[in-house]
């Protein structure tokens, strides 16, 4: 067997295509292979389904592809364009690599595989090429796998916001609470986000009509958006977000009586912000002297009134309402400003936080999804743009069928 047609049997090569001839610079640490096709060849029209069109002329095309062993490998190929009586003078279709790419499918199929663990910059210094090169594989591939998803019977829905850099740069995401995957991720945190989503929806099969229940937090623009562009909707607003809110609060008490009390409330904000199930040993043993010896702490005060707000949620649905009343009145009268503020709050918002009683949905998911998003960011030490964020998050949490990187 000749190189070249050992090179030919190991591409996969089927008439009427052929290599021609290889060079090999060792020097220079690259291969290159020669393709040709069979004198009087016909080819399929790639607009259509003419079978046999004569060629017109032929194109210089160049591709990328697997490495051999330790050397760059490139194919080379004179492309035929077609005359077909139908459809017009068409370049054709490679069997080796899609339209318009620089790479074969194997090596973008290799892309794709790397660039799942790690930094897109970090994957092109590995291989040798401009990172630009290689978010164009990731984009096309992303978006092609999301134009097979289908929303068909998502009835469920969580709404979150995340940055994409640091300002006030957001992206939105739009989840399906039910199988945990991103359905939507798109530019800004306002209105008109929802608009897009439901486009995008109804494009893949799904319907506005058909979304019961949204989880989202407190945001006007959200909860706007929500009345106009999914009207058979009904909100519940995430529980982890109002506690967050709350948690604000009391910080902001501590913080105002930090100078009264210094000794005190020194080196004591996580204390009072973190779960008590998350305390060390020490710090539970600290957190139950404060809230026992120092009546008189406002910050304390301001604690157990969080403790007992997120005690809301282990009601049984028939007492929530009720409880919930009695917390907001007696908030109210606390003398702790922002505690105040966050009750008024809750009074604003009562049936969206009720709800959870009967939903039980939250935006937990998202919370974990916006983590990973962020750590991958940390790690590609930010993305030039707002699209190759969105597209790593599809590619994070859309649970694509990339299977498609292994055809055209």
């Amino acid at each position: 067997m000749t190189n070249q047609e050992l090179f030919q049997a190991a591409l996969g090569l089927t008439q009427p295509w052929y290599v021609e001839r290889s060079d090999f610079d060792a020097a220079a640490h690259r291969l290159d292979l020669y393709l040709d096709f069979t004198r009087g060849a016909r080819f399929p029209c790639p607009e259509g389904d003419e079978a046999a069109c004569p060629v017109h002329d032929t194109t210089d095309k160049t591709w990328r592809h697997l490495d051999f062993f330790q050397h760059q490998a490139y194919l080379h190929a004179w492309v035929p364009r077609v005359k077909c009586p139908v459809h017009g003078v068409h370049l054709v279709t490679v069997p080796w690599a899609r339209p318009d790419s620089g790479f074969t499918l194997l090596f973008e199929a290799l892309l794709m595989a790397m660039v799942t663990e790690m930094p897109v910059l970090s994957v092109a210094t590995i291989v040798g090429e401009h990172d630009g090169r290689l978010w164009r594989v990731l984009h096309h591939y992303v978006d092609k796998a999301r134009e097979a998803v289908s929303m068909e019977g998502v009835t469920s829905i969580g709404i979150d916001e995340t940055s994409a850099r640091r300002g006030h740069d957001y992206i939105t995401l739009f989840m399906d609470l039910d199988r945990r995957r991103v359905l939507f991720a798109t530019e800004g945190k306002d209105a008109a986000t929802l608009g897009r989503f439901v486009k995008d929806l109804t494009a893949h099969g799904g319907a506005a009509e058909a979304i019961e229940a949204v989880c989202a937090d407190l945001s006007p623009a959200f909860c706007l958006g929500v009345s106009e562009h999914l009207t058979n909707a009904e909100i519940t607003y995430d529980r982890y977000h109002l506690s967050q809110l709350l948690s604000q609060a009391v910080d902001t008490v501590r913080r105002q009586e930090s100078p009264s009390r210094p000794r005190t409330l020194k080196h004591t904000r996580y204390l009072w912000l973190k779960n008590p199930k998350n305390l060390t040993a020490k710090q539970s043993e600290k957190l139950a002297y404060l809230l026992e010896k120092e009546d008189s702490l406002r910050t304390a005060r301001a604690y157990r009134w969080r403790l007992q707000f997120d005690a809301f949620f282990e009601q049984p649905p028939e007492l929530a309402e009720a409880y919930l009343d009695q917390w907001c009145r007696g908030a109210v009268r606390s003398q702790l400003h922002p505690i105040k503020v966050f009750a008024n709050t809750v009074r604003t918002h009562k049936d969206g936080i009720l709800r959870w009683h009967t939903t039980r949905i939250n935006n937990g998911i998202l919370e974990a999804t916006n983590s990973l998003i962020q750590a991958a960011k940390r790690r590609a030490r930010g993305y030039r743009t707002t699209k190759n964020l969105i597209t790593m998050t599809y590619l994070i949490a859309g649970k694509l069928d990339l299977a498609v990187t292994h055809t055209r």
